[in-house]
């Protein structure tokens, strides 16, 4: 399968949102908001990385990186996701070279560090880990997980951009 990573544009939008509907539509612990998610940190400025597999002139895929806070005052960290890969797609490398591409891109703008919310087992591969020093309220502890890139590691509450509460 050929797949290009790159860059979103403006073209590339509403495919992005159908792709993202489509990869959490049946995802035991979405909250079926993510495409919503995407497209209000889009509209507040704040998509760091927005990232698109390609694949023949279609986009199959898409990830978002957006700033998050840490009560330590940590600075230049950031929560990857949502990663949407469309379901026929998936299993085939296509969200790997996402991640890739994202945490690329975030070593290229001098990035602390990257916190997500998934499955351990998936994102351990990428060097991602859970760790007691960030915490995520209200969510089990063993699925927010974290990157350090570079400097000290934060302690703290870590808390994402209000455009992760879009709904609509």
């Amino acid at each position: 399968m050929n797949i290009i990573i790159r860059d979103e544009r403006e073209a590339d939008i509403p495919a992005i949102t159908d792709v993202t509907a489509a990869t959490f539509l049946h995802a035991e612990h979405a909250s079926h908001t993510e495409q919503f998610v995407v497209t209000a940190l889009r509209n507040a400025g704040v998509l760091t990385v927005s990232k698109v597999a390609e694949s023949y002139g279609k986009v199959i895929g898409h990830v978002a990186v957006s700033p998050v806070e840490i009560s330590d005052g940590s600075e230049r960290w950031f929560g990857l996701g949502p990663i949407s890969v469309l379901p026929e797609y998936q299993k085939q490398g296509v969200g790997s070279k996402l991640m890739h591409a994202a945490l690329d891109a975030l070593r290229q703008k001098n990035a602390q560090g990257c916190v997500l919310l998934g499955d351990p087992n998936y994102y351990h591969r990428f060097g991602f880990a859970a760790d007691s020093r960030l915490v995520l309220p209200d969510v089990p502890p063993e699925y927010f997980q974290a990157l350090l890139m570079a400097g000290d590691f934060p302690v703290g509450v870590v808390t994402y951009h209000d455009g992760f509460n879009a709904v609509s």
